[in-house]
């Protein structure tokens, strides 16, 4: 019987149980946003546990038509062979782990991807970019990227490239965000494009030179709008399932 919604992989995160009853217990976890923007597009989640074998990951993604690489902790810098500087924050060796090995089996799979905060970094880090550990390393920044506001918060602006997979499914060339981030690309991979920057050249959007697939990376969370009803960031989410139809028949 063939599947008639999406299955879309959610990356999910570690956490320890803060309950402190057991020592180091850690747990398997992800922000609901995540879950309820994919319901809301029509699309069925299925959250994807840290795991530490390669050929489980791949079995992962063998049941997946889309996946979206979620936000949470910093990349260790050591994955883009730079020492730690004083404001990295908390960083999870095993999520980076996790993560970046699959991002290079979605790759190698070509599964409709979106890249969400952390997930536009573990992007750029798997294809050889670069990160600033701290907005305050980056000159260029003007803007308050770092937002302790409410999820729906509009915080700055970002224009978007004509000539990109994003202005296909929003139309727009320019859009307001929400942004919750302290750290962003320095470095932009020879295989990508910019497609999207904030009014201070912060890279937002990144698409493949050279796309066969669909993969959207992005530096905001939509996620956060999605679920609380903003129409147009659920179109981001409406856009990888919609992909999911035309990959699922090519199968």
């Amino acid at each position: 019987m063939s599947r008639k919604k999406a299955t879309v992989g959610v990356s999910g995160s570690l956490m320890i149980d803060p309950t402190i009853r057991f020592k180091n217990y850690w747990k398997a976890c992800v922000t609901e946003d995540y879950i309820t923007s994919v319901v809301k597009a029509g699309g069925v989640p299925l959250i994807l546990p840290v795991v530490d074998d390669e050929q489980i990951i791949e079995e992962q993604v063998k049941n997946l038509d889309a996946i979206i690489f979620t936000g949470g902790s910093d990349i260790n810098p050591e994955k883009y062979n730079e020492a730690s500087l004083e404001k990295l924050d908390e960083v999870n060796d095993r999520r980076d782990w996790y993560d970046l090995t699959l991002a290079k089996i979605v790759k190698k799979h070509k599964i409709p991807t979106l890249c969400i905060c952390r997930g536009h970094q573990v992007a750029t880090v798997s294809e050889g970019g670069t990160l600033y550990q701290d907005l305050s390393y980056a000159k260029c920044v003007t803007v308050e990227h770092d937002q302790y506001t409410t999820p729906i918060f509009l915080a700055h602006e970002v224009t978007i490239n004509k000539n990109s997979l994003l202005y296909d499914i929003l139309q727009k060339e320019k859009i307001k965000v929400n942004s919750f981030h302290h750290q962003i690309v320095k470095d932009v991979p020879d295989t990508f494009k910019v497609t999207g920057v904030s009014e201070d050249g912060v890279v937002e959007a990144l698409e493949y030179q050279e796309a066969d697939y669909f993969f959207l990376s992005i530096q905001w969370h939509p996620e956060m709008m999605a679920a609380r009803d903003n129409k147009e960031m659920l179109k981001i989410f409406q856009g990888l399932i919609d992909e999911t139809k035309t990959t699922k028949e090519s199968r």
